[in-house]
């Protein structure tokens, strides 16, 4: 897998995932909607650790900066 993700994306994703994770913890959201979100904070972490984004690849995007 090459890279296709920059810094800044993968710490707003980092951020978003900390914060659907808190809300779940503290009962601001729940049900199915909460279950959904904790799928996607899930994929968000995975993604931001292994700096490859599946969605990227396909749509060719990318936000990973490039080296001289």
């Amino acid at each position: 897998m090459k890279k296709n993700m920059g810094r800044l994306d993968r710490i707003i994703r980092l951020i978003v995932a900390i914060v659907v994770g808190m809300l779940f913890y503290f009962g601001a959201i729940e049900g199915t909607f909460a279950y959904i979100a904790i799928a996607l904070a899930l994929v968000f972490l995975l993604t931001s650790f292994i700096n490859f984004c599946p969605l990227y690849a396909v749509f060719g995007i990318n936000s990973c900066s490039v080296k001289k």
